[in-house]
């Protein structure tokens, strides 16, 4: 009688695993994961569920995820954070003084492995709220904005000098409406000899207790650069282009200068922002060689840059890498350093319970060739690609199909799609 009471029981326990979900959505198998919040730099399976990461393990069974993925010899890292784009695009922006010059984000981001980005300044408090419904609320990138001094954002060379429209108390108020997107002010292209512009963003800064982001604009020996590292910038402020070529960064020597150390010491944040521009080898190869090296690594991209030596993010990396930076450096001063520069230390990590963010990275191995923003070639011999890209639990972006099955078990054309493009509510 025992045995007939057990045989119902059993076959119900083998129903109910039968017809259980599994335990995760997503794993992603035997890639070295490389996380310098968390420490870890070792071959590590990833699970996600409910688009956040729910385990760190060096082993989790391909059967508890409904969708396993082999990232065995790549190189596995929180989805990357590019604090220096512009993404408002289709508004006649004259980033470079030349017509639209932004980009649409998603169009340019997961290709990359970026999966969070900040606009830098492209919009004022007068259009950010346009920005926002256009561009960021639409977008399945992640986007933030520093809120351009001037109201009416980058429109152009002659508006972006108007003292007028530069707004102290207005930019904070709209970053105060706003604090879960601004995540700090700009100034840029400013070129009188005079202080003002830096002057205001500071200003607004400090009442909306965000920091600053300056692109110092075109050089005036009336207001030298280390002025503004040594004493206009606060602590957390970002000093971006940092390997420009008009900056005072080289003694008759060929050291880099001991002001750039003592600003860092003080707090200054030294951000890439490549550009089109921004960038020359001839500074970057002896700062990093003698350990003035970035905080964060960004792209500014737009039009003009992504077309010319920056091209994208993984390309920025890349001349870091072949600059003698280690990979670990590299992928901290790409995720983790940038998340916290713009106060979102849940961001650029993979800790449990942080947010599905996840690149998946390959490493080249080759003879390869990297350009900066005067025309000027460095020849390198390993170049990151861009593998796969999850965006909030979500693959979006993969370059060699290694989450797709073979073509022959795929069955034939079914016009109803798996997925459709959309995502949960951002994060």
């Amino acid at each position: 009688m025992r045995f007939l009471w057990a045989t119902p029981f059993v076959l119900w326990l083998l129903l109910a695993s039968a017809f259980a979900q599994p335990a995760y959505d997503l794993v992603i198998k035997g890639g070295k994961v490389v996380d310098p919040h968390t420490g870890i730099d070792a071959v590590r399976d990833i699970a996600i569920r409910d688009h956040k990461i729910a385990a760190v393990e060096r082993n989790i069974s391909e059967g508890k995820a409904l969708k396993s993925i082999n990232a065995h010899g790549l190189i596995v890292t929180p989805g990357l954070v590019d604090i220096h784009t512009h993404v408002y695009a289709g508004t006649g922006l004259k980033l470079a003084y030349d017509g639209d010059n932004s980009v649409y984000p998603d169009g340019f981001t997961f290709r990359s492995c970026v999966t969070t980005v900040a606009d830098a300044g492209s919009s004022g408090w007068r259009n950010f709220p346009d920005f926002k419904d256009r561009i960021i609320d639409r977008a399945r990138t992640r986007v933030f904005a520093f809120l351009n001094i001037v109201g009416g954002g980058m429109a152009g060379k002659i508006p972006e000098q108007n003292v007028d429209d530069m707004d102290a108390a207005a930019a904070a108020a709209e970053v105060k409406k706003y604090p879960e997107l601004i995540v700090g002010i700009k100034t840029a292209h400013y070129e009188a000899p005079d202080w003002t512009a830096v002057d205001r963003a500071e200003q607004a800064g400090t009442t909306a207790q965000v920091p600053v982001m300056v692109d110092f604009g075109v050089f005036r020996p009336e207001r030298p650069y280390e002025e503004l590292v040594t004493t206009k910038l606060r602590p957390g402020d970002i000093s971006t282009h940092m390997y420009i070529d008009y900056i005072h960064m080289l003694d008759s020597n060929g050291e880099v200068s001991s002001y750039l150390f003592d600003a860092r010491k003080r707090g200054v944040v030294f951000d890439v922002g490549h550009g089109g521009g921004s960038f020359v080898f001839a500074h970057a190869v002896p700062a990093v060689k003698q350990g003035f090296v970035p905080d964060s690594i960004s792209t500014d991209l737009h039009v003009g840059s992504m077309n010319a030596g920056m091209k994208d993010m993984t390309n920025v990396m890349s001349k870091f890498l072949n600059l003698g930076m280690s990979l670990e450096d590299v992928i901290l001063r790409s995720t983790w350093n940038p998340a916290n520069e713009i106060k979102h230390p849940d961001l650029g990590e993979l800790s449990v319970g942080s947010p599905a963010d996840v690149a998946v990275l390959r490493v080249e191995k080759g003879k390869f060739g990297f350009v900066d923003s005067l025309g000027g070639r460095l020849e390198g011999r390993r170049k990151l690609e861009c593998e796969l890209t999850v965006r909030n639990g979500v693959v979006v972006w993969d370059l060699n199909g290694i989450s797709r099955p073979d073509w022959t078990v795929t069955g034939t054309f079914n016009p109803t799609p798996q997925w459709d493009g959309t995502l949960p509510a951002k994060r």
